[in-house]
């Protein structure tokens, strides 16, 4: 996705590498402001570039937002495929993966209000297609983990996992529970036999 439609295509490399590096200053900027911090001015201060150089790639703040948002998903989906490389055996591997997930919420509960801030405001934009392209990302690793275990469904069983998952990282904040507890809600979601 670019600032202005067919414009990447015209972008030089050194070009590129520059609305690279606005992306980056927008995901500290996220991280550490929120989505109402995650001004123009907030992110000129947080990178290398300029508010006219920002506004000349990103004419729409939006679009920023969603490619930060963006990168911050994709950042989070390839650790979690780290921690899966560790592992050989499916199951040890998958309960690796779902332990690193809820570590990474709790030990940055910003992140949590971030994921949640972000797709209330894009919902309410009406533009809820950043917010699929995430979830079904994490729905296929999910799906990818679950496919090798005697599961039903894996798909099936990777949604309803990944909103155990975000409905956890809420709880989380409130009632903290060791993964160890949560380990048999999870195994009763994936591995129970339903009808």
């Amino acid at each position: 996705m670019s600032a202005v439609p067919g414009r990447s295509q015209r972008l030089s490399p050194n070009q590129l590498a520059k609305q690279e590096q606005i992306v980056e200053a927008a995901r500290l900027v996220l991280a550490r402001d929120g989505l109402a911090g995650c001004t123009v001015r907030a992110i000129a201060d947080a990178g290398p570039l300029t508010k006219s150089a920002i506004h000349y790639y990103f004419a729409d703040i939006d679009v920023l937002i969603d490619r930060a948002m963006a990168a911050h998903i994709t950042a989070f989906a390839a650790g979690l495929r780290e921690v899966a490389a560790k592992h050989d055996e499916p199951r040890e591997r998958l309960f690796a993966v779902l332990e690193e997930y809820l570590s990474v919420f709790a030990a940055n509960p910003n992140a949590g209000f971030l994921w949640f801030e972000y797709w209330i405001a894009a919902g309410r934009a009406q533009h809820p297609q950043a917010i699929d392209v995430m979830l079904t990302s994490l729905t296929e690793l999910l799906a990818e983990l679950l496919g090798p275990l005697d599961v039903d469904d894996p798909r099936a069983r990777a949604r309803a996992l990944l909103s155990y998952l975000l409905g956890t990282v809420v709880q989380q904040r409130v009632r903290p529970r060791p993964f160890a507890a949560l380990r048999a809600d999870i195994e009763a979601l994936c591995f129970a036999n339903y009808g």
